[in-house]
Protein backbone atom coordinates (compact mmCIF):
# COMPACT_ATOMS: atom_id res chain seq x y z
CA UNK A 1 0.00 0.00 0.00
CA UNK A 2 1.30 3.48 -0.85
CA UNK A 3 2.78 5.67 1.89
CA UNK A 4 0.09 8.29 1.27
CA UNK A 5 -2.59 5.69 1.91
CA UNK A 6 -1.07 4.79 5.28
CA UNK A 7 -1.10 8.46 6.22
CA UNK A 8 -4.79 8.62 5.26
CA UNK A 9 -5.55 5.51 7.34
CA UNK A 10 -3.68 6.81 10.40
CA UNK A 11 -5.40 10.17 10.09
CA UNK A 12 -8.84 8.58 9.80
CA UNK A 13 -8.23 6.35 12.81
CA UNK A 14 -6.93 9.27 14.83
CA UNK A 15 -9.81 11.66 14.18
CA UNK A 16 -12.36 8.86 14.59
CA UNK A 17 -10.97 7.88 17.99
CA UNK A 18 -10.71 11.51 19.08
CA UNK A 19 -14.26 12.37 18.01
CA UNK A 20 -15.63 9.26 19.73
CA UNK A 21 -13.86 10.14 22.97
CA UNK A 22 -15.10 13.73 22.80
CA UNK A 23 -18.77 12.78 22.38
CA UNK A 24 -18.71 10.13 25.12
CA UNK A 25 -19.37 12.31 28.22
CA UNK A 26 -22.18 14.34 26.64
CA UNK A 27 -23.64 11.34 24.83
CA UNK A 28 -23.78 9.18 27.95
CA UNK A 29 -25.28 11.94 30.07
CA UNK A 30 -27.88 12.81 27.42
CA UNK A 31 -28.77 9.14 27.00
CA UNK A 32 -29.33 8.89 30.74
CA UNK A 33 -31.53 12.00 30.73
CA UNK A 34 -33.63 10.65 27.86
CA UNK A 35 -34.11 7.38 29.72
CA UNK A 36 -35.71 9.24 32.64
CA UNK A 37 -39.50 9.75 32.92
CA UNK A 38 -40.99 12.48 30.77
CA UNK A 39 -39.82 16.03 31.29
CA UNK A 40 -40.49 19.33 29.53
CA UNK A 41 -38.81 19.48 26.15
CA UNK A 42 -37.83 15.81 26.07
CA UNK A 43 -39.51 15.12 22.71
CA UNK A 44 -37.76 18.14 21.17
CA UNK A 45 -34.36 16.97 22.40
CA UNK A 46 -35.07 13.45 21.10
CA UNK A 47 -35.91 14.85 17.68
CA UNK A 48 -32.84 17.10 17.49
CA UNK A 49 -30.54 14.23 18.46
CA UNK A 50 -32.04 11.97 15.78
CA UNK A 51 -31.87 14.56 12.98
CA UNK A 52 -28.37 13.63 11.71
CA UNK A 53 -29.69 10.12 11.07
CA UNK A 54 -32.44 11.29 8.71
CA UNK A 55 -31.22 14.63 7.30
CA UNK A 56 -28.88 14.32 4.28
CA UNK A 57 -25.27 14.41 5.56
CA UNK A 58 -24.42 17.26 3.20
CA UNK A 59 -27.23 19.30 4.80
CA UNK A 60 -25.75 18.65 8.23
CA UNK A 61 -22.37 19.66 6.82
CA UNK A 62 -23.83 22.89 5.47
CA UNK A 63 -25.25 23.72 8.91
CA UNK A 64 -21.84 23.09 10.47
CA UNK A 65 -20.22 25.23 7.79
CA UNK A 66 -22.55 28.12 8.62
CA UNK A 67 -21.91 27.71 12.35
CA UNK A 68 -18.15 27.25 12.31
CA UNK A 69 -17.22 29.40 9.31
CA UNK A 70 -15.35 32.64 9.94
CA UNK A 71 -18.62 34.56 9.85
CA UNK A 72 -20.50 31.91 11.78
CA UNK A 73 -21.51 32.36 15.40
CA UNK A 74 -19.21 29.68 16.78
CA UNK A 75 -16.45 30.05 14.18
CA UNK A 76 -15.99 33.79 14.69
CA UNK A 77 -16.05 33.38 18.47
CA UNK A 78 -13.40 30.65 18.47
CA UNK A 79 -11.15 32.55 16.07
CA UNK A 80 -11.37 35.88 17.88
CA UNK A 81 -11.07 34.54 21.43
CA UNK A 82 -8.94 31.42 21.04
CA UNK A 83 -7.29 31.89 17.69
CA UNK A 84 -8.71 28.61 16.41
CA UNK A 85 -9.69 28.08 12.80
CA UNK A 86 -12.22 25.29 12.32
CA UNK A 87 -13.41 25.08 8.71
CA UNK A 88 -11.12 23.14 6.33
CA UNK A 89 -8.88 21.90 9.15
CA UNK A 90 -8.60 18.59 11.00
CA UNK A 91 -10.79 20.11 13.71
CA UNK A 92 -13.64 20.36 11.22
CA UNK A 93 -13.23 16.66 10.45
CA UNK A 94 -13.48 15.78 14.15
CA UNK A 95 -16.59 17.93 14.58
CA UNK A 96 -18.31 16.59 11.46
CA UNK A 97 -17.79 12.91 12.23
CA UNK A 98 -18.62 13.51 15.88
CA UNK A 99 -21.96 15.08 15.01
CA UNK A 100 -22.83 12.28 12.61
CA UNK A 101 -21.93 9.48 15.04
CA UNK A 102 -23.43 11.11 18.16
CA UNK A 103 -27.01 9.82 17.60
CA UNK A 104 -25.86 6.18 17.46
CA UNK A 105 -24.08 6.53 20.78
CA UNK A 106 -27.08 8.20 22.42
CA UNK A 107 -29.70 5.78 21.08
CA UNK A 108 -27.80 2.63 22.04
CA UNK A 109 -26.81 3.97 25.46
CA UNK A 110 -30.36 5.12 26.13
CA UNK A 111 -31.68 1.60 25.56
CA UNK A 112 -29.06 0.34 28.00
CA UNK A 113 -30.09 2.83 30.68
CA UNK A 114 -33.76 1.98 30.16
CA UNK A 115 -32.90 -1.66 30.85
CA UNK A 116 -31.68 -0.84 34.36
CA UNK A 117 -34.19 -1.98 37.00
CA UNK A 118 -35.70 1.24 38.46
CA UNK A 119 -36.31 -0.53 41.78
CA UNK A 120 -32.56 -0.57 42.39
CA UNK A 121 -32.45 3.20 42.05
CA UNK A 122 -35.50 3.61 44.28
CA UNK A 123 -33.89 1.49 46.98
CA UNK A 124 -30.73 3.58 46.77
CA UNK A 125 -32.76 6.77 47.18
CA UNK A 126 -34.49 5.41 50.29
CA UNK A 127 -31.02 4.77 51.71
CA UNK A 128 -30.13 8.42 51.18
CA UNK A 129 -28.08 8.21 47.97
CA UNK A 130 -28.12 11.29 45.75
CA UNK A 131 -28.76 11.26 42.02
CA UNK A 132 -25.08 11.59 41.22
CA UNK A 133 -24.12 8.63 43.36
CA UNK A 134 -26.99 6.57 41.93
CA UNK A 135 -25.81 7.35 38.41
CA UNK A 136 -22.18 6.38 38.98
CA UNK A 137 -22.73 3.38 41.25
CA UNK A 138 -25.90 1.83 39.79
CA UNK A 139 -27.05 3.15 36.42
CA UNK A 140 -23.65 3.52 34.75
CA UNK A 141 -22.18 0.13 35.75
CA UNK A 142 -25.35 -1.76 34.82
CA UNK A 143 -25.59 0.02 31.46
CA UNK A 144 -21.86 -0.26 30.74
CA UNK A 145 -22.08 -2.99 28.11
CA UNK A 146 -24.72 -1.12 26.15
CA UNK A 147 -22.62 2.03 26.33
CA UNK A 148 -19.59 0.14 25.04
CA UNK A 149 -21.67 -1.24 22.17
CA UNK A 150 -22.91 2.26 21.35
CA UNK A 151 -19.35 3.57 21.46
CA UNK A 152 -18.19 0.97 18.96
CA UNK A 153 -21.09 1.77 16.63
CA UNK A 154 -20.29 5.48 16.85
CA UNK A 155 -16.65 4.73 16.04
CA UNK A 156 -17.67 2.62 13.04
CA UNK A 157 -19.91 5.44 11.81
CA UNK A 158 -17.07 7.92 12.22
CA UNK A 159 -14.77 5.80 10.08
CA UNK A 160 -17.10 5.99 7.09
CA UNK A 161 -18.42 9.54 7.32
CA UNK A 162 -18.34 11.44 4.00
CA UNK A 163 -21.11 13.97 3.31
CA UNK A 164 -20.82 16.30 6.29
CA UNK A 165 -17.03 16.05 6.30
CA UNK A 166 -16.57 17.09 2.69
CA UNK A 167 -18.79 20.14 3.24
CA UNK A 168 -17.11 21.52 6.34
CA UNK A 169 -13.54 20.20 5.96
CA UNK A 170 -13.08 19.62 2.24
CA UNK A 171 -10.61 17.05 0.94
CA UNK A 172 -7.19 18.61 1.43
CA UNK A 173 -4.36 16.10 0.93
CA UNK A 174 -2.32 15.65 4.10
CA UNK A 175 -4.71 17.79 6.14
CA UNK A 176 -8.32 16.64 5.97
CA UNK A 177 -8.32 13.58 3.68
CA UNK A 178 -10.09 10.64 5.29
CA UNK A 179 -10.55 7.14 3.89
CA UNK A 180 -14.05 7.88 2.58
CA UNK A 181 -12.99 11.12 0.90
CA UNK A 182 -9.89 9.52 -0.58
CA UNK A 183 -11.87 6.60 -2.01
CA UNK A 184 -14.16 9.05 -3.77
CA UNK A 185 -11.20 11.03 -5.11
CA UNK A 186 -9.42 7.92 -6.39
CA UNK A 187 -12.55 6.78 -8.23
CA UNK A 188 -12.94 10.21 -9.81
CA UNK A 189 -9.33 10.04 -10.99
CA UNK A 190 -9.79 6.54 -12.38
CA UNK A 191 -7.42 4.97 -9.86
CA UNK A 192 -9.70 2.10 -8.95
CA UNK A 193 -6.87 -0.05 -7.61
CA UNK A 194 -5.92 2.48 -4.95
CA UNK A 195 -9.59 3.00 -4.11
CA UNK A 196 -10.15 -0.74 -3.65
CA UNK A 197 -7.18 -1.02 -1.28
CA UNK A 198 -8.60 1.72 0.94
CA UNK A 199 -12.06 0.19 0.62
CA UNK A 200 -10.78 -3.17 1.86
CA UNK A 201 -9.13 -1.57 4.88
CA UNK A 202 -12.23 0.51 5.60
CA UNK A 203 -14.52 -2.51 5.45
CA UNK A 204 -12.17 -4.48 7.70
CA UNK A 205 -12.11 -1.78 10.37
CA UNK A 206 -15.86 -1.19 10.23
CA UNK A 207 -16.54 -4.94 10.36
CA UNK A 208 -14.38 -5.26 13.45
CA UNK A 209 -16.11 -2.38 15.24
CA UNK A 210 -19.63 -3.59 14.41
CA UNK A 211 -18.74 -7.20 15.27
CA UNK A 212 -17.44 -6.17 18.69
CA UNK A 213 -20.58 -4.11 19.24
CA UNK A 214 -22.85 -7.04 18.40
CA UNK A 215 -20.76 -9.34 20.59
CA UNK A 216 -21.15 -7.01 23.57
CA UNK A 217 -24.91 -6.66 22.98
CA UNK A 218 -25.42 -10.43 22.77
CA UNK A 219 -23.51 -10.99 25.98
CA UNK A 220 -25.77 -8.62 27.88
CA UNK A 221 -28.98 -10.33 26.78
CA UNK A 222 -30.19 -13.35 28.82
CA UNK A 223 -30.37 -16.66 26.99
CA UNK A 224 -28.03 -15.52 24.16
Amino acid sequence: MQQDNWQIIYFTLGVSILSTLLILPGGIYLAWLLSRPRWIGKSVVETVVALPLVVPPVATGLILLELFGRRGVLGSFLEKNLGLEIVFTWRAVVIAIGVMSFPLLVRTSRVAFEGVNPRLEEIARTLGAGEGRIFFTIALPLAARGIIAGTMLAFARALGEFGATVMVAGNIPGRTSTIALSIYEYVQLGEDGAALKLLAFSVLMAFGAVWLSELVIRRRLPGR
